[in-house]
Formats: structure tokens, sequence, C-alpha cells
């Protein structure tokens, strides 16, 4: 597997990571990007409706706990290239796996990054010993970070809850107990970012993502027929709904595509952390959300491992997979 970061420094865009123009990113230096810093339910609920993301400061979660996985993670991408070997796969059942690019809608055109995917929360046995053990460092602060995080999505999920009108426990039961699954992306610098893509547009297949992106911008959320660069906020996390989110809440919060692009002067690495239902969770629109007047159910009943499988199959297609999903009721 050849991947990005085995190179020392890349001179040029290989053919192969090249996008037509039309495909091809659109790079905004100036922009408005949705710089929601409020982590109160009226701010999360008026953010999803318009955007599907926000940011969140003063979260709770240390700085020196996000700074100390950030540091691990990223030793992570800089061990030899022989180290990662084992490790490389694009087997989706191993709990632990270093890939590049994606196969999702990629055809020949292979996009420049590497990430590593695992199973992060719970920090069971069964998925610590897939993790790295030449890094001493990674495994203890891999533990923090997730159990931190874990608590932080489990606060914005009530804030989601109470500003939607519903329980407080609403989120609390099957729709985010699956393991929490972890996404480290790494974007070495591009010699020309005008040429290629960093990452496909695409939804969240999950309920919430909580995203640690640091101080390099990368990140677009759509926003109608725009783009919007999801500026850096220092110490804070990008929070976005996914999939399940949308169904559930029958698309009062919207799960918005965004994507990455690449720039030429710094590495940049996001981690990301996804809240999973649990395979077998039944998913549906929530009765509250529903008014067979007014606003019907728009998407039937299913279970979650079967959301999945027709993710897969459709390769992210935001379009294609809510499709088997929705109600028609014309």
């Amino acid at each position: 597997m050849e991947l990005l970061s085995n190179a020392l420094a890349h001179r040029s865009v290989p053919d192969r990571y090249g996008f037509p123009p039309d495909k091809g990113p659109v790079l905004l230096a100036h922009d408005h990007s949705p710089d929601v810093a409020f982590p109160v339910a009226a701010e999360i609920i008026r953010a999803g409706k318009e955007f599907g993301f926000f940011q969140v400061v003063n979260h709770g979660v240390e700085e020196g706990v996000v700074r100390g996985f950030r540091e691990a993670a990223a030793g992570f991408f800089a061990m030899l290239a022989e180290d990662k070997l084992p490790y490389c796969s694009y087997d989706m059942s191993k709990r632990f796996r270093l890939a590049t690019s994606t196969f999702y809608d990629s055809g020949e055109t292979r996009y420049w990054h590497d990430y590593i995917k695992f199973r992060g929360y719970p920090a069971s046995n069964q998925n610590a010993r897939h993790w790295p053990s030449k890094l001493v460092n990674f495994t203890p602060s891999l533990v923090e970070y997730s159990a931190a995080v874990h608590e932080l999505a489990q606060t914005i999920l009530c804030l989601i809850a109470e500003g939607l009108g519903l329980d407080g426990t609403f989120f609390t039961g099957n729709l985010s107990r699956g393991d929490t699954h972890m996404s480290i992306n790494y974007y070495p610098p591009c010699p020309d970012p005008t040429l290629t893509m960093g990452l496909l547009a695409h939804c969240d297949r999950h309920l919430l993502t909580v995203l640690s992106q640091a101080d390099v911008a990368g990140l677009q959320a759509r926003h109608g027929e725009r783009w919007l660069l999801v500026h850096p906020i220092p110490g804070a996390f990008v929070v976005n709904f996914g999939h399940q989110m949308e169904i559930v809440t029958n698309r009062v919060l919207a799960s918005m595509e965004h994507r990455a692009v690449t720039n030429s002067a710094a590495a940049r690495m996001s981690v990301a952390t996804h809240v999973h239902p649990t395979d077998g969770c039944r998913i549906r629109p929530a009765s509250e959300m529903v008014d067979e007047a007014m606003n019907p159910a728009r998407y039937r009943e299913f279970a979650f491992r079967e959301f999945m499988e027709a993710y897969d199959a459709a390769d992210a297609s935001r379009e294609e997979v809510l499709q088997s999903f929705m109600i028609n009721h014309d």
C-alpha cells in the first residue's frame, strides 16, 4: 500500500490524484463559515437547522488531553513505513486499520490523505489489543481522549433533545450506545492544491460527529450551492449531524455534505469521533417530530445495520442512500 505519509515531502501531484476541473476543489481564501460557539440548546438547534454544523468552546475537555492524543496520532503517521505496514488494510471489519485515499466514488482518482479507523470507546481489551503497541503513549492518551469526548457528545445530545422539546434522555439509549468509531485523517502538504481533493463530499452515516481539526483549515461544509470553509477556532470542536440525526428528527436537523481540501504549506490532521447507534437499533422519526397532517414521517423504520449496508452499496451518495428509506407521500 503506497501511503502518502511515507514520503518526506511531495514535489508534484501524481496523475492518479488529479481531478478534472469540474470536480476539483474550490479554494476559498475569505468566506463566511458557521462559527457558532455557544453550547446551549437554542443555538445548537438554530445552527443545526441552518448549517448542520457548529463549533463548541468551553466544552470541558482539557487542552492537554486533546494535545496528548493528537501528538500520539501524529506519531503514528510519522512511524517508519515498515512499522506501519502491519496495520495497512482496506478490510472494514478490522478494528484498527490504516489506509490511503478512499474507495467511495473514487474510480481511478485518489484522494490526498491517509487515515486510520478504529473503535475508540469504550476502551475494552477487545478493542485496545488492536491499537499500536510500539507507541507507548498511544493507548493511554486515546483512553483519556475518547472518554472525555464521549462525555462531551452525551452532553451535546442532551442539549439537542432539550432544544427539540424531547425528553433529555431521548438519545442516551441504543441511539448512541454503539461502539464509538474514530477516524484520523492525515493530509500531507500538497504541491498543487488546485489539482486534487483531500476527501470526497459526503454525509456521515452516524448520529453525531465531534471533530478536532486544530489550527489548520481544510474542512468545507455545503450551504446551498456554496462550500463554506469551517475556520478553526482555538480549542474548539466542530460538531456535525449524521444521517441518523436527520432521520430521527424527521429532517428538522440537517445532515449536510462536507469535504476536505488540501494546502501546500502545512500538514493537516483531523480527529473525528463518530457516535453510533447499536447495530440492531430500530431507527425511525421520533413521534414528537411527526404530524400526520403537516409533517408526516419522511422515513420508514429500519435497523441501523441495514442503513450501514445501504450506505456502502450507495458509495456514500447522500441522495441514493436516503432514497432507500424514504416514504413517498405523493
